[in-house]
C-alpha cells in the first residue's frame, strides 16, 4: 500500500499523551495516515524574521510523521492574512465587495506555495500518494510538477467554488485555474461546486470534458468529483449521550428553568449569517409574543482572524446587536440571547446540541457546515430537536429533511423558527431518522476512503490522452504551458 502524504495549511499535532485534537477531519486523516504509514506537513503557526526560518520540525507518533515549518512574518501577512483570507475566502463565499486585491499579497501567496513545495520535495518517495487540502495551497501541485514530481496528487477544497462570473473577477484567476489542472483528482463538497469549476474551465476553453467527471488538458487528464465531507457519526452520537450525564449539562438545564434552548454555533465570520440570524430571532419573538420568556438562543461564536479588520468590526457589531435585542426584549429574569465569544470543548458542545430543541445553522454561503451534521448526530432519537438549515450550506444538498430556509429572508426564517418549535414529535422523528441514515452512510471515513480510492486507482500522472486529441485541447494545453512557465516571472515582479 502506498504511503500517504497530507499537506495542509495547519497540522493538528497530538498532545503530550499522543492524543490528537478532537474533530472528524483530523480523526479521519490520521486514521488513513496510520493505516498506510504517512507524513503530514504544514505550517507550525509560528512566525519569525526573514532570516530565522529554521529546518522542519519533525515529530513521529505511531505510524505518522509530522513535519512543521515556520513562516516569516512577511509570509503570514501576505500569504495567509492577505491573499488567502482577504481575496480567496471572500470571493469563494461570493463577497466580491470584501475582496481586497494587492499584487504584493498575490506574490506572497505564490511564493509561500513554492516554499511549501521546496520543503516537501526532499520528503517525497516515488510511490507516495499526495493529498493537498484547501484554498491556501491551490498552486502547490503545479509547483511540485515544475520540480519534477510525477506522483499522483489530489486536492480537496473545503470551501465553495464560486460561479465563473464571480471567480473570474479575481486577478490571476487564470493562473489559479490552470494550477488546478496539475492535480490528478480534484474534490469538491457538492455537485454545484464541481459544476461551477467545470464551467470555469469551459469559459476559458481550458481542455476537454471526456464525461461527467473526467477532463483533459493536452496530454494530462484528471478527475473532478464531489466528495461531501462527513463526521464520525456514531462516535459523536455516543459522545453527546455521555455528555448528557455531566455536571455541566445539568447546570445548563437548571439555568434554563424549563425554557426551550435554541442553539447557534459558528466561527465569527461574515459568511455565517449571524447578524441575519439574530434579526430573524428578534422578528420571531416580536411576532410571537407568547414565546417570549419560553425560549433562549445560545449563540456560541469563537473569535476568528481578529488580525483582519473586517473580523474585528464584525465582532463588535454582533455583540452590539445581541445587546440591543436583550435590552429591548429581555426582562429581569429572562435574557433572550446568551452570547458566548469563545470556544467550547467538543464534549460540552455535544451535550448542548443534545439539549437544544432547535439549531439555527444559517450561513449565507458554506462549503459544507459540519455543525449541522453534529447537531443531528447528537439528538435523542425518541425526542429529537429540529435542524433549521440554510439552503446555501453544502449540507443542505444531503440533509434535505431539515427545515430549509433562505437566510436573507429574515421574516421567512422567523416563521420557520415558529414552525420548527411547534413541530409534532412524530414529524421530528421522521426527519431525524432520514438524516441519520444519510450521516451514517456518508460519514467522514467514507469521505476519506472514497477520495483516496480514486486517487490510488488512476494511472500515472503523465498518462497520455486519447490519440484523437482535439484542436481545442491542443490549444488549451499550449495556453496552460504558457501560464505555467510565465506565472512565476510576473508574480516575482510583485514581490
Amino acid at each position: 500500500m502506498a504511503r500517504l502524504v497530507v499537506v495542509s495549511n495547519r497540522v493538528p499535532i497530538p498532545d503530550k499523551s499522543g492524543t490528537a485534537p478532537a474533530g472528524g477531519l483530523a480523526v479521519a486523516l490520521q486514521t488513513a495516515l496510520e493505516a498506510r504509514g504517512g507524513l503530514w506537513l504544514g505550517w507550525s503557526g509560528r512566525s519569525c524574521t526573514d532570516d530565522a526560518v529554521g529546518p522542519l520540525q519533525r515529530l513521529k507518533e505511531g505510524n505518522i510523521e509530522y513535519a512543521l515549518t515556520d513562516l516569516t512574518e512577511r509570509d503570514v501577512e501576505e500569504y495567509y492574512q492577505g491573499f488567502a483570507n482577504r481575496v480567496l475566502w471572500p470571493i469563494c463565499h461570493y463577497r466580491l465587495d470584501l475582496a481586497e486585491y494587492g499584487r504584493r499579497e498575490m506574490a506572497g501567496y505564490f511564493r509561500v506555495n513554492r516554499f511549501f513545495a521546496s520543503r516537501l520535495l526532499p520528503l517525497i518517495e516515488p510511490d507516495d500518494l499526495i493529498w493537498i487540502h484547501d484554498y491556501h495551497l491551490i498552486p502547490l501541485a503545479a509547483e511540485l510538477r515544475r520540480q519534477g514530481v510525477t506522483n499522483r496528487i489530489g486536492f480537496f477544497l473545503h470551501i465553495p467554488w464560486p460561479a465563473p462570473d464571480v471567480f473570474h473577477a479575481m486577478p490571476v484567476h487564470e493562473a489559479l485555474l490552470t494550477s488546478m489542472t496539475a492535480y490528478d483528482v480534484l474534490g469538491f463538497q457538492t455537485e454545484h461546486d464541481r459544476e461551477n469549476f467545470a464551467d470555469c474551465l469551459s469559459r476559458h476553453g481550458l481542455g476537454d470534458r471526456l464525461d461527467a467527471f473526467r477532463f483533459t488538458v493536452g496530454e494530462r487528464s484528471f478527475t473532478a468529483r464531489s466528495y461531501p465531507i462527513g463526521i464520525e457519526t456514531d462516535d459523536f452520537a455516543a459522545l453527546a449521550k455521555r455528555a448528557a450525564e455531566t455536571a455541566l449539562h445539568k447546570r445548563m438545564l437548571q439555568s434554563l428553568d424549563g425554557k426551550q434552548l435554541i442553539i447557534g454555533v459558528d466561527r465569527l465570520d461574515y459568511s455565517k449569517g449571524i447578524t441575519q440570524r439574530i434579526d430573524a430571532f428578534e422578528s420571531f419573538l416580536t411576532r410571537h409574543a407568547d414565546s417570549q420568556r419560553k425560549v433562549t438562543l445560545l449563540q456560541i461564536t469563537p473569535k476568528s482572524r481578529s488580525e483582519v479588520p473586517e473580523y474585528e468590526a464584525m465582532q463588535r457589531a454582533v455583540a452590539e446587536q445581541a445587546g440591543r435585542v436583550n435590552g429591548a426584549l429581555g426582562t429581569v429574569d429572562w435574557v433572550p440571547i446568551r452570547y458566548i465569544n469563545r470556544s467550547l470543548r467538543r464534549p460540552a458542545l455535544a451535550g448542548l446540541y443534545r439539549m437544544a430543541k432547535l439549531a439555527l445553522v444559517t450561513p449565507l454561503r458554506d462549503g459544507m457546515n459540519l455543525v449541522a451534521k453534529e447537531f443531528v448526530a447528537a439528538q435523542n432519537g425518541e425526542d429529537p430537536g429540529v435542524l433549521l438549515l440554510s439552503r446555501f450550506a453544502g449540507a443542505a444538498q444531503e440533509l434535505k429533511e431539515a427545515v430549509l430556509v433562505n437566510p436573507y429572508d429574515v421574516e421567512g426564517t422567523a416563521d420557520a423558527i415558529a414552525r420548527s418549535l411547534a413541530m409534532p414529535v412524530e414529524e421530528r422523528r421522521e426527519r431525524w431518522t432520514a438524516m441519520m441514515t444519510t450521516l451514517r452512510t456518508n460519514d467522514v471515513f467514507a469521505w476519506c476512503d472514497g477520495f483516496l480510492d480514486d486517487l490510488a486507482a488512476g494511472p500515472t500522472p503523465q498518462q497520455a490522452r486519447p490519440a484523437a486529441a482535439s484542436a481545442s485541447a491542443r490549444a488549451a494545453e499550449t495556453r496552460a504551458q504558457t501560464l505555467r512557465k510565465s506565472s512565476p516571472a510576473p508574480l516575482a515582479r510583485w514581490s
